[in-house]
């Protein structure tokens, strides 16, 4: 790892796709939250649109009115590459990540800059750490994906649980998701791409299992459990096919605090067994309907890429993920929870993820790393203190 002097670029930090509608958010939290004396910019590729932007966000935060407006395009890599060469921290929400996302991956491995997106797309982070693990890891560069509701509060969750048990033991951890939040066209273009790929994906995560290597002397799993009655959170559990339990297993594999014998299971915690049911006959039915290409194509005209729940709508929206653990004898339940994971609290997640990773005192790490093993306790530090609770519920 040789970790690049990047003191001397122009600007701390870089949000890439800031007009979109997680972008605006993330941008407006930015805005209200960056250290004084952040050297911080927005970035795009209509220029128009992020001026509209920059003037919305100067009226609540007039020092915004001089913030530097820099056009770039993932149809353009020398223009991500001169981003990237001139930022310390590069934060994007252009997706879908599959289409539009590599080429700023790679400029950032190349150029020694850390990387932040909110992708749950798990094709794309496998192909990154294939294509680009090692030229980051030579550079110095960090690639944190998924710094949003995907993955942040279940990596950070599991992080925080893994804490409060015996060291050197087996690790048991059940994680269950409940949310009322809705969602935007982004999110149902990025779900629909990955849906529609079952075979290229398990294509990537193959080839990326060649080339990883495994964890010495100590074993990882995040198996797709069975649907289960879950006493502890009085809910129905039901296996959800995300990508946090990948992410979690990545973090068990780097620290060994997650001790010789980790095992997580991942499931939606639903409080009546027919909506249990019903949820689960519907995500079967979106991924039949997205082989087709012509229902693909409808049901992505159901919400448009930059449409997204109302203010009114996120201000009624929460999310609770409960963790039932035990090793070495004790068992205990955690909860993290907060309000619309989606946006407000993705936004907030994102943010402070690449605030962290301008900022704080951090491990030395590089190539593709998680939240947990590239900022962990300062990203879980920060985002209590911005509203996010983390907390035991019992021991």
């Amino acid at each position: 790892m040789r970790r690049q002097d990047t003191c001397e670029r122009s600007y701390d930090l870089v949000l890439y796709g800031a007009t979109g509608f997680a972008g605006a958010l993330t941008a407006a939290y930015l805005a209200a939250h960056v250290p004084q004396g952040c050297r911080w910019a927005l970035a795009g590729r209509n220029i128009a649109k992020l001026e509209e932007l920059r003037d919305r966000l100067t009226k609540a935060h007039p020092a915004c009115a001089d913030l530097p407006l820099l056009r770039a395009d993932s149809g353009d890599p020398d223009s991500l590459r001169a981003l990237a060469a001139d930022s310390r921290v590069l934060v994007t929400t252009v997706g879908p990540y599959l289409i539009h996302g590599e080429p700023l991956v790679a400029a950032c491995a190349a150029a020694g800059t850390d990387y932040v997106d909110l992708t749950g797309e798990s094709e794309f982070i496998d192909r990154m750490y294939v294509r680009h693990d090692a030229t980051a890891r030579a550079s110095g560069a960090r690639l944190v994906h998924a710094a949003g509701f995907d993955s942040v509060p279940h990596d950070l969750g599991v992080l925080f649980t893994v804490g409060l048990l015996p060291e050197g033991a087996p690790v048991r951890i059940d994680g269950f998701v409940r949310t009322n939040a809705a969602f935007s066209g982004g999110t149902l273009a990025s779900a629909l791409t990955v849906a529609s790929r079952p075979v290229a994906m398990v294509r990537a995560a193959r080839e990326r299992q060649r080339t990883e290597p495994r964890p010495a002397g100590r074993t990882v799993r995040a198996p797709f459990g069975p649907p289960l009655r879950s006493g502890e959170t009085r809910t129905w559990g039901v296996p959800l096919p995300t990508l946090d339990p990948q992410i979690i297993a990545r973090s068990a594999a780097a620290l060994d605090r997650y001790g010789p014998d980790f095992r997580y299971r991942h499931y939606a915690g639903v409080r009546r067994l027919p909506i249990a049911i019903g949820g689960a006959l519907g995500a079967g039915a979106l991924s039949v309907l997205a082989q087709v290409p012509s229902a693909r194509r409808w049901l992505s005209r159901r919400l448009e890429p930059g449409d997204g729940p109302s203010p009114e709508r996120r201000a009624r929206s929460w999310f609770k993920v409960r963790f039932v653990a035990s090793g070495g004898g004790q068992r205990v339940i955690t909860e993290v929870s907060g309000g619309d994971p989606g946006y407000d609290e993705t936004a907030k997640m994102l943010a402070e993820s690449a605030l962290s990773l301008a900022f704080d005192d951090l491990p030395e790490t590089a190539g593709q790393v998680t939240t947990a093993v590239a900022m962990g306790d300062a990203l879980t530090a920060r985002l209590q203190d911005a509203g996010i609770t983390f907390r035991v519920v019992q021991e």
